[in-house]
């Protein structure tokens, strides 16, 4: 089936063409000042949520670069917090969030995210493609594959799947995407849904993979 997909051919296009792009700042195996942990990996995923990835990193970098340890976390106040997570999305929530995330992992989890996807997915405020951020970019187990709405969007876009939302897309893919591209899949078509493959106006034109796009409408491309 993938090559009737052509997913060996588009995975390697792209692979080549977004290779001097940089990486979403969770999507990296290593990272420069902070500590590079299951858990800042999941604090990290948390404050990208409806987040622009710069004002995330920035954001992570006031915070986790000192305190990057649930037992750390539980100490600051909400309104340190808040401080330096400020300009992401929903910081007064997220940063109740974190704290009850971080008190909960010491209380249950002896101070460690537990590597488990369900006892992740459990934490609250944790949905799937956290908690398999977290598993593939914290634990580096390359068993699980996180979907974001570009995830989602795209493959059902080029018509490799028609899914109905980024939970039925994640089990789709794991029947049809060979495994040696699971690492990879994530990053590559976030940054490709947000610099060419957009959810509105495509450009459809610079597109390196539109002659193998099954569902290109012209009426809505650049």
């Amino acid at each position: 089936m993938s090559k009737n997909l052509f997913i060996d051919e588009i995975i390697s296009i792209l692979k080549d063409e977004l290779k001097d792009i940089d990486l979403p700042l969770v999507s990296k195996k290593q990272w420069d000042v902070i500590p590079h942990t299951p858990f800042t990996v999941l604090i990290s995923c948390l404050l990208s949520l409806r987040t622009k990835d710069e004002v995330t990193e920035k954001a992570s970098m006031r915070l986790l670069r000192k305190y990057n340890t649930p037992n750390d976390i539980v100490n600051l106040s909400l309104t340190n917090i808040q401080e330096m997570i400020y300009p992401v999305g929903f910081y007064k929530i997220k940063s109740q969030r974190i704290k009850e995330i971080s008190s909960k992992i010491i209380e249950d989890y002896n101070g460690e995210v537990p590597r488990d996807f369900n006892s992740i997915l459990n934490l609250k405020g944790v949905g799937r493609k956290t908690a398999n951020i977290v598993m593939v970019y914290g634990f580096h187990d390359e068993n699980y594959l996180p979907i974001d709405t570009h995830c989602h969007r795209i493959p059902n876009r080029i018509g490799w799947i028609s899914t109905k939302n980024p939970e039925e897309t994640e089990f789709k893919l794991k029947s049809i995407l060979p495994k040696k591209y699971w690492i990879d899949f994530n990053h590559l078509f976030v940054i490709f849904g947000q610099t060419i493959c957009l959810p509105i106006s495509p450009f459809c034109s610079k597109c390196p993979i539109k002659k193998y796009c099954k569902k290109i409408n012209v009426k809505k491309c650049r």
